[in-house]
């Protein structure tokens, strides 16, 4: 009887040894590729796997996105000019049974493979390019690993540039080219509203020839202007006398157009200039009636 339960007890372990050494956890996010004494005999989904001990060996592969920077590259423009690039790749496993069997280590080849394209493709552009263009460069080289990489049974989803670096003396020299190009927008920007102004100005003057009365209305509005500083020295512009006699004949007119009776007209009184025998004393003859006076006789 004891030896009967000592062989049950035995047994017990036993399996429960077994059990231990064949089963298998495969997570949600993982695929298992079983090997069959050395040969593949397929994935594994997710889940609970039994193996055969000792001949069954179970891989894990975790299927999510792994993010890989890529550290800092000295690479030179293609006009010769020395930058330090770095990015980050984001890619993932798509197929657990080629990651495993095609390549020993799929994140270090797709760590050299990244280092060395991003080295080939920047040091295709220039540095102007690689500054601007910065989405055509990822897509480049997005697109070059995924040639070499759909072997391995991986697929990159994404490559950013990072950093870039620049020597001290090219960023002195573009900080002097943006100084350069913001006072030439300055000057062109000065240059057209001048421009403007001088064609304000050309509209207004011929308004103001159609209108006369607009240029008294502008000179009053210049005095009102300049009575807000309380200057004791009003200075008349000189078109303003003329003005002034532009606007006494448009009230004239007005007058006349209008049925009343004009005002009589200004004469200047008789200029008495002494004479002799008819003729002015200073040789020049007078605007209004000369008057005659006798001859002047010896006296």
């Amino acid at each position: 009887m004891k030896a009967l339960i000592i062989v049950i007890v035995i047994v017990i372990v036993l399996l429960a040894i077994a059990t231990a050494l064949s089963a298998r956890i495969v997570k949600q996010y993982q695929e298992g590729v079983l090997f069959r004494l050395g040969r593949v005999r397929g994935p594994r989904k997710p889940g609970f796997q039994l193996i055969i001990p000792f001949i069954d060996v179970l891989h894990r592969v975790s299927l999510r996105i792994v993010t890989m920077p890529i550290q800092s590259q000295g690479i030179i423009t293609r006009d010769n000019v020395s930058v330090d690039v770095s990015a980050v790749a984001y890619f993932r496993v798509v197929d657990a049974v080629k990651s495993v069997v095609a390549i020993e280590n799929v994140y270090s080849a797709i760590d050299q493979i990244a280092q060395t394209t991003l080295r080939k493709v920047v040091g295709q552009h220039t540095l102007d390019q690689t500054l601007s263009e910065t989405d055509k460069i990822n897509l480049d080289i997005r697109k070059i690993l995924d040639v070499s990489t759909v072997e391995w049974g991986v697929e990159v989803t994404l490559v950013e540039l990072k950093d870039i670096q620049l020597p001290d003396s090219m960023k002195r020299a573009m900080a002097r080219q943006a100084e350069a190009e913001r006072e030439k927008r300055a000057k062109i920007i000065n240059a057209e509203g001048e421009s403007l102004a001088a064609a304000a100005l050309g509209e207004a003057s011929d308004t103001m020839m159609a209108h006369p009365l607009a240029l008294q209305l502008r000179n009053l509005q210049s005095l009102v202007e300049i009575g807000v500083d309380k200057n004791t020295t009003v200075v008349f512009p000189a078109p303003l006398m003329t003005t002034i006699a532009e606007l006494g004949s448009f009230l004239a007119g007005e007058k006349a157009a209008a049925g009343l009776p004009a005002a009589p007209p200004v004469t200047s009184p008789p200029v008495l200039i002494p004479a002799v025998n008819g003729t002015p004393v200073n040789g020049t003859p007078a605007n209004g009636p000369t008057v005659t006076g006798p001859a002047a006789g010896p006296s």
